[in-house]
């Protein structure tokens, strides 16, 4: 699948966010339209990106990697666009990361050549592909999870039989007591990495790796020592584990970093005891659109943790807004628009809302900020109810711009979405793979 072949893509008005009655005409002419949100050119709802904040949100980034010397593996499964993919590869991107074989099988498709499956590689016709792949291309770079030794079983007697040429390159997992995946206890971990060395030459053991995301309360300072103990035990495995002499030959890799902690990942892995260089992958999806609570939260506290990144300039700031109308002002105090949960993320906080538009008021194309008190209390699938002010300015027919909080589970809500500038002319769109 070819950036050419995504650019064919023909769009009309069954998808949403492209006008009704529009002729087909392929995704990369979008730009050609001439369209503008602002006059009302798309229909409502929309979820658009700001190209401004993805180039600044990029440039901070890699930044900061150089300030900190790790490199990154963004996470695929945020926005599943390959578009975006090629931009944070060309940015420096050391691999990306996917979360399910469907996602390798995109990157793949996208000519990505080097992944990591955050996840343990399990089933029949995941292994079968993942093994086909390594032996049909020599530069297929490709990572998984383990942390039993029932799946290391597994994977190298379906290695022995698949024969790809090269061993599978496995990192092991720590994980937390009530959390998800990952050997919970050094012994259990160390017995996990024993079972890898023994099915040499099929299996090899490349690294250690976990996820520090789940680690949430009402205290962000009590979440930090949590994640740092954490970390901890992650640098213990990989310590534990150089001498024992379980890791390959290659380069030591150890990998964290959802969107939320990464400062804390470089902090301690710098000093988590191993004594040969390694390579320092965080895997942040969510830096290139950040966000408008959940993301920007964090970074306020990464932000406290390292006053050093007061120095990279501009701040992240949310490429990702869902534009709705006003469609109802029933009480004086509420407002129903046009959005709902098919259209944008509400699992981990209700939309945020940012700004107004009032269509051909006269104002010179002015978008208004709004003041906090307009307030989202809930979604239906299509409706959106929202508390406003008794003074609030929204009246039927307004255009309101909201942002969200967590990307991932508004980008697999669109088939396409619309790159705007910051007049919120359309220059572009990306297609996802959800």
């Amino acid at each position: 699948m070819s950036f050419a072949e995504i650019d064919a893509t023909l769009l009309d008005g069954r998808i949403k966010g492209i006008p009704g009655g529009v002729a087909g005409f392929p995704l990369g002419s979008i730009g050609d339209k001439g369209w503008n949100l602002l006059r009302e050119d798309l229909p409502l709802p929309v979820a658009v990106l700001r190209r401004s904040a993805l180039v600044g949100n990029s440039r901070w980034m890699r930044e900061f990697l150089a300030l900190s010397g790790a490199v990154i593996a963004p996470h695929g499964k945020t926005t599943m666009s390959p578009q975006l993919f090629r931009q944070q590869l060309a940015d420096g991107a050391w691999a990306m990361t996917v979360a399910t074989v469907q996602q390798l099988h995109i990157c793949r498709q996208s000519g990505i050549a080097r992944v990591v499956l955050a996840n343990q590689l399990v089933g029949k016709q995941a292994i079968a592909y993942v093994l086909d792949e390594i032996k049909r291309d020599s530069a297929f770079d490709f990572y998984c999870l383990v942390d039993s030794v029932a799946n290391v079983e597994q994977l190298a007697a379906a290695a022995r039989l698949a024969a790809p040429g090269r061993p599978l390159q496995l990192l092991l997992e720590g994980g937390m007591a009530g959390g998800r995946t990952g050997c919970r206890d050094l012994a259990t971990a160390l017995e996990v990495a024993r079972a890898v060395k023994s099915a040499a030459p099929h299996l090899v053991l490349r690294g250690v790796e976990g996820f520090e995301g789940l680690i949430h309360s009402d205290s962000p300072k009590d979440d930090a020592a949590s994640v740092a103990r954490f970390l901890d035990f992650l640098g213990a495995i990989a310590a534990a584990c150089e001498r024992a002499g379980l890791f390959a030959a290659d380069t030591l890799i150890l990998s964290a970093g959802g969107s939320a902690f990464y400062d804390i990942v470089v902090e301690r892995f710098r000093n988590a005891g191993v004594t040969r260089d390694f390579l320092l992958v965080l895997r942040s999806g969510c830096y290139l659109t950040h966000d408008s609570k959940m993301y920007r939260e964090a970074f306020a506290h990464i932000r406290e943790r390292v006053p050093e990144i007061e120095t990279l300039r501009p701040e992240p700031d949310a490429a990702l807004e869902l534009w709705s109308y006003v469609q109802s002002r029933p009480e004086r105090e509420k407002a129903i628009l046009t959005m709902g949960k098919r259209d944008v993320s509400y699992d981990v906080d209700l939309p945020v809302a940012l700004k107004w538009f009032r269509p051909g008021d006269g104002n010179g194309g002015v978008v208004r900020a709004l003041n906090p008190g307009h307030l989202v209390t809930g979604l239906n699938d299509q409706h959106c109810h929202m508390a406003v002010p008794q003074d609030s300015p929204l009246a039927v027919g307004d255009m309101v711009g909201f942002g969200v909080s967590h990307p991932c589970t508004t980008f697999d809500k669109w088939q396409v979405i619309p790159i705007v500038d910051d007049e919120y002319t359309v220059i572009s769109a990306i297609k996802t793979f959800f």
